[in-house]
């Protein structure tokens, strides 16, 4: 320890020394710009001498409050030179002040000739160092590195390629970009030159004529369809392609460690969600914040967004414990300063729902539990509506007797013109929390979206499940087209909808244009290496009960207006007569707690009338294991 901490005080004082050097040598270069011939005339020949100590005490304080005596001048950039330049125009204003205030006369030129000289000799040190460091790395070049062309010649390529060069035994070998921007074409970046536009016929050219055996995709905000493009064509050249993460991806910066394969998600990709931060703050942090459902997929998401905006204490409700431990677990660990409590609970248990509420007395609850397989809901009506209907009620009204300010239910693009048991039991719970907003404080707020990428139990798990066992790949129709998210930002559209909300309302999710099953099933076989029909076959199977083939997000009837987010609308819909739905309602949990599937479903029917739903006969054929078309809640 003593050996270290003596070579470090060594290291310092050797700094210091080749700073006072430097700043001694750009002092006389000051003075013999303005006496040309050497001679330095009075007073100045005998005051130079103090003005020279006075300087370097000026300096040496500045720069050590500054903090450049502690950095390593191999990684020398720009935030570096601005410190530097700061630093020493600091240390020249005290210079001035106390030169004056000492009576040690000093030719003005001195000062402003002196304070350029210090900048050019130390930062030209500084990068000296750094240029020398990056030459001796380039050397090091593994023999079998990789010839790599980079799409992309902005900030993400040039940090790939400074990332890349900057490898002590580097395997890739990058050969050029290639980028859209024409201004760009011909430029070099980092002494790397833009080879042309990343159009197919130049990507072809420059693979076969720098034999490219790796494509690295530095363009994080590309939409999904040009990804897609790109990733065909290196397909078809036998080029690997890789990406970088997209801005949502990464929280400061990326380096070589984050490239990854090119997955379904990139594909897909939206432009990236804009939230309007204070407002999200506003309705989250510092309170009590309540989430159903936590132990899954959205619901686990819900909390990692939700911990951003700093939470007076999080509540984590879920049956499974399980999912409950794994998530508060994954939450200690990212957020060790949160005050996290897990709540195992049923949300049919009033009893226990309602002693949590007490004692906790949630201000914001975020209900994203409930049953969402179609195909299995079918099959279990009873349990549908108990969960997804009487469930979410017992939470609206434990919210409403706790006082709580806003409560968030996550709803479905099936709860539209519904031909499921699930899509029917979603849109009922829409009905009852309006009816409960008209008598209570609490904002009820409904957010309805369609597919929620990698969740669990969705269409993407499923194909990657069958892919790696060779297939085949079910779909259940050609036509069959989905509304599709990614799990982070369904969640924070969630949050955003909760925060603008002025009252009780529906609002829908801009889920962008809806996208065809079997190319989804396609694109990634694609990506797995696999040619589609070739090595894995794409099977039909067939439309199960409950499904169909398009989803919708309004009713012909339903208008909609826009809200201040452009991805989130707000629906003009029309709650249903409260006497109506008390008499429904009751009829259905009647029909639910006899287990009786066809009075469930002509209860459903009733309040539901744009429904419809598969006789009681339909639902219980049985079928092959087929791509699932969960809801996202």
């Amino acid at each position: 320890m003593k050996k270290a901490w003596s070579s470090s005080i060594l290291r310092r004082a050797a700094i210091v020394l080749i700073h006072a050097l430097l700043w001694t040598a750009a002092f006389h270069l000051a003075l013999q710009l303005r006496f040309e011939g050497g001679a330095i005339s009075e007073p100045f020949a005998r005051t130079w001498p103090y003005a020279l100590g006075l300087l370097l005490v000026c300096r040496a304080v500045a720069f050590y409050a500054g903090g450049l005596f502690h950095g390593l001048w191999r990684y020398a950039g720009l935030p570096e030179l601005l410190n530097l330049i700061k630093t020493t125009t600091a240390g020249s204003v005290a210079f001035v002040v106390l030169a004056t205030m000492a009576g040690v006369p000093m030719p003005r030129s001195l000062y402003v000739g002196e304070w350029l000289a210090s900048i050019v000799l130390v930062g030209g040190l500084r990068f000296a160092i750094r240029l020398a460091h990056e030459q001796r790395q380039g050397r090091r070049r593994h023999p079998d590195a990789l010839q790599t062309l980079i799409l992309g010649a902005g900030d993400a390529g040039e940090s790939l390629l400074r990332d890349i060069q900057r490898m002590p035994d580097r395997r890739w070998e990058v050969c050029g970009f290639l980028d859209d921007d024409p201004l760009k074409r011909g430029a070099l970046v980092r002494d790397v030159r833009v080879l042309g536009g990343a159009d197919e016929a130049t990507l072809r050219r420059v693979v076969v004529e720098r034999e490219v055996k790796l494509v690295l995709l530095a363009m994080p905000t590309v939409d999904g369809p040009r990804t897609r493009d790109i990733v065909r064509i290196c397909q078809k050249l036998e080029v690997p392609v890789r990406t970088v993460p997209s801005i949502s991806e990464r929280i400061e910066d990326f380096s070589v460690a984050t490239i990854r394969e090119v997955a379904i998600e990139d594909l897909l990709r939206r432009a990236p969600v804009s939230l309007d931060v204070e407002q999200v703050e506003g309705l989250l942090e510092g309170r009590t914040v309540l989430v159903t459902g936590a132990g899954g997929s959205i619901g686990g998401e819900l909390c990692r967004q939700a911990l951003r905006f700093k939470p007076g204490l999080l509540l984590l409700l879920d049956h499974s414990e399980n999912g409950l431990y794994f998530i508060e677990r994954e939450l200690r660990q990212r957020f060790p300063e949160a005050s996290v409590v897990p709540l195992v609970c049923d949300i049919t248990d009033r009893g226990r729902l309602d002693a949590l509420f007490r004692r906790y007395r949630p201000e914001v609850v975020i209900h994203a539990a409930a049953h969402k397989h179609v195909p299995m809901m079918e099959a279990n009506s009873p349990e549908a509506v108990k969960n997804n209907v009487f469930g979410t009620v017992a939470v609206a009204d434990a919210a409403h007797a706790s006082g709580a300010d806003t409560f968030v239910m996550i709803s479905t693009d099936k709860a539209v013109n519904p031909t499921s048991i699930m899509g029917a039991t979603k849109r009922v719970a829409e009905m009852a929390l309006q009816a409960r907003a008209e008598a209570s404080r609490t904002r009820y707020v409904t957010v309805r979206f369609g597919n929620v990428l990698a969740s669990t139990g969705s269409v993407v798990p499923l194909f990657r499940e069958q892919i790696a066992r060779g297939g085949p790949v079910t779909v259940t129709h050609p036509e069959m087209r989905r509304y599709f998210m990614t799990i982070p930002e369904a969640t924070q559209l969630v949050l955003q909808a909760g925060a603008i909300a002025e009252r009780s309302e529906i609002f829908v999710l801009d889920m962008g244009e809806p996208v065809r099953i079997v190319d989804l099933a396609r694109d990634m076989i694609e990506l797995s290496g696999f040619t589609p029909d070739v090595d894995i076959k794409v099977e039909f199977v067939g439309l199960r009960p409950g499904e169909k083939l398009f989803e919708e997000l309004l009713l012909d009837d339903e208008r909609y207006a826009r809200t201040p987010h452009p991805k989130i609308r707000v629906g003009k819909i029309q709650p249903t007569a409260r006497e109506r739905l008390e008499r429904g309602l009751s009829g259905l949990r009647a029909a639910a707690d006899a287990n009786d599937d066809a009075a469930v479903r002509r209860f459903l029917a009733e309040l539901v009338p744009e429904s419809t739903l598969s006789p009681p006969e339909a639902a219980t054929v049985s079928a092959p294991a087929l791509s699932p078309a969960p809801s996202p809640a």
